[in-house]
């Protein structure tokens, strides 16, 4: 029996289109040491509306960023360029997914990956040491332990760094020589302490625009890297359907084969979208809650009632237990943002209600959950 993971990364994930991309690919101009060319990594993340012929098949090939594609065509040509790609914007906005699906596609790997958080130190992101060894045998490439950035020069792959504004600032100053001159220089190997980048090696950064200001980015690492804005998602359908690809990825990854309930997602598309702007689609003006009111967040919100459904009940989403996981998802920071919730039942939900029926009748019947 085949053992199966949590969860699968995405060269994991897409292996067949990425191997018959390769396929489609062969005549293609590609920068050195990538796995595809440019154009084929547009097309493996935005997709095409038509089967792709591969060698001697044809395949579809899905859309998996539902965002700019013109934001994903300046990335791919960032990375095939000298400069680092930082990408910044909200949380919950498919910063990670699209730096997961970038080094997929170019590097074939995606999991060379620094997670940056406060305790960060300069040996997670460079190399460190096996002591044992050091003691032993003195300073040597056997008793080094690559770390990421390593990995990457060594390889000429892609190296990403998650919530790099969240490390510290020291952490952050030791990308710049290596961004700049794209050697790394370990002074305990001597005079072979050298490592040349090789060609392939690039840096995909994230930062979320929530947290400028913890370990803000210096003037000289932010000329090392092209920034590009990941905005959220502005319109309900395409916000509708992410949650819809996503959780049946993760339903189909657990067993869950019970259909999806569009209604439910468009329910809880409409919900993040209008707390997010701050009005509803009829005019309504709403108080916007501090919770970060993410896409990332209503898939979440989604999932969890999917499985309450499957695992306590006959299979069918109830509202009520959709409001429960609202609650918990959106009131966690704030007591004031629970009754920015209720608020927005009150009005916008209730006119809904009298005006659309249906799902949102019942949504509004669930406000009594709102404790």
């Amino acid at each position: 029996m085949e053992e199966t993971i949590l969860r699968p990364q995405a060269e994991q994930r897409y292996q067949r289109e990425l191997a018959a991309l390769r396929l489609w690919d062969q005549d293609n101009k590609k920068p050195q040491n990538w796995l595809l060319s440019p154009k084929a990594v547009r097309l493996f993340i935005l997709g095409s509306p038509r089967p792709v012929r591969c060698g001697d098949q044809e395949l579809q090939i899905n859309k998996k960023y539902l965002g700019n594609d013109a934001l994903v065509e300046r990335c791919i040509i960032t990375l095939a360029g000298n400069r680092g790609l930082m990408l910044v914007g909200e949380p919950g906005t498919a910063k990670t997914m699209l730096s997961e699906l970038l080094s997929a596609a170019i590097s074939g790997c995606s999991t060379n990956t620094v997670q940056g958080t406060a305790g960060t130190t300069e040996d997670m992101i460079k190399y460190s040491w096996n002591y044992a060894l050091l003691l032993a045998k003195g300073p040597s490439r056997e008793a080094l332990v690559p770390s990421p950035l390593y990995v990457g020069m060594e390889k000429g792959i892609l190296t990403r760094f998650e919530e790099i504004t969240r490390t510290p600032a020291e952490v952050q100053d030791s990308l710049i020589s290596v961004l700049s001159d794209k050697v790394l220089n370990i002074p305990e190997l001597g005079d072979e302490g050298l490592l040349f980048a090789r060609p392939g090696f690039n840096v995909i950064g994230t930062a979320n625009t929530r947290d400028k200001g913890v370990n803000e980015m210096s003037s000289a690492l932010k000329r090392r890297f092209n920034f590009e804005t990941v905005q959220p998602v502005r319109d309900v359908a395409l916000e509708k359907q992410i949650i819809l690809n996503e959780v049946g990825a993760l339903a189909s990854a657990a067993g869950i084969t019970r259909p999806l309930d569009t209604e439910a997602a468009e329910l809880l598309a409409a919900t993040y979208h209008e707390l997010r702007e701050g009005v509803s689609d009829m005019g309504h003006r709403i108080e916007k809650p501090s919770a970060v009111m993410s896409t990332a967040e209503a898939i979440s919100v989604y999932y969890q009632t999917l499985m309450t459904a499957w695992y306590y009940g006959d299979g069918r989403m109830d509202e009520r237990i959709l409001v429960d996981n609202l609650v918990g998802a959106v009131a966690k920071e704030s007591r004031e943002d629970l009754d920015k919730i209720t608020n927005y039942f009150s009005t916008v939900v209730r006119d809904k209600a009298r005006q659309e029926g249906g799902a949102w009748t019942r949504y509004y019947e669930a406000r009594t959950r709102l404790k």
